[in-house]
């Protein structure tokens, strides 16, 4: 019947699928628009564009400045990478597994990034970094992306932390296990897709952050988003569009690596 429950059901998941579908749209749209700019044929952003040509990509890849900032943020990006997964790891089975007085305080301190806007963290970041003569360099920026990236990797381990039931642990001990062993041969191999999936965060926090890079930067020290701000405002060629595209597309294949890690840890649980 037309008036049937199961009618009105299948109807409404049409509506809801569409007004998701329109949401998503709207929000990829600026992305995608991107994409066909980088490929213009034009001395300047356009859209849409005219004539196809891979020039802006070649100019990027052949422009000195631009493979130093390029470099420099990769750099930042894999220390950065290295030191929160292995921090945020550790704070989190301390959180979860450990017995430490004022643990929620100290998950929610470390947290605190993800609340607080990034322009007062910027702010308070060159104000401490400025005087000590770590702005501009590789150790300032690999010590203030570490503290933004620390709390992704706390949220993805923690979440498998939970998951893991602690009796293993418990049964490793028994067999004879320090607390190191068992965490390194029982818990790890069972939360790696989280810790994985934690890095690959950390690394994308890193390279795509802006606005502490912004006041941190330095002459010589410049990230992939520093130049991308300065050329905005100085140089707005089409190979800005090309560095957004890569940018994107290094973030497309970064997220899809989350994805099959999720559900390579789904199938390993089921």
């Amino acid at each position: 019947m037309a008036g049937s429950p199961v009618h009105s059901l299948v109807i409404g998941r049409w509506i809801l699928n569409g007004f998701v579908g329109v949401v998503l749209m709207f929000l990829l749209l600026p992305t995608l628009i991107v994409i066909p700019m980088s490929l213009g044929g034009a001395s300047y952003i356009q859209f849409p564009p005219q004539g196809l040509t891979l020039n802006w990509y070649r100019a990027y890849f052949a422009d000195a400045e631009w493979m130093s900032a390029t470099w420099f943020s990769l750099r930042i990006a894999l220390a950065t990478t290295l030191l929160a997964t292995i921090t945020g790891t550790l704070a989190s089975f301390a959180v979860v597994r450990g017995n430490l007085p004022g643990a929620r305080a100290l998950q929610a301190l470390t947290l605190a990034p993800l609340i607080v806007p990034h322009i007062v963290l910027a702010v308070a970041l060159y104000l401490v970094f400025a005087p000590l003569g770590l702005t501009g360099n590789f150790i300032g920026f690999t010590m203030a992306h570490t503290m933004l990236s620390v709390p992704y990797v706390m949220l993805t381990v923690s979440a498998a932390l939970q998951k893991i039931d602690p009796l293993l642990e418990l049964a490793a001990s028994n067999c004879g296990a320090t607390r190191a062993q068992a965490f390194w041969y029982v818990v790890l191999p069972n939360i790696a897709p989280g810790v994985a999936a934690g890095s690959v965060f950390a690394f994308l926090a890193s390279f795509d952050e802006a606005t502490v890079a912004f006041f941190i930067s330095g002459i010589e020290g410049k990230t992939i988003t520093r130049k991308l701000f300065e050329d905005i405002d100085y140089n707005l060629t089409p190979i800005i569009a090309a560095v957004a595209t890569v940018m994107v597309v290094v973030s497309l294949i970064l997220m899809g690596g989350v994805e099959w890690l999720r559900s390579h840890g789904a199938n390993r649980e089921s």
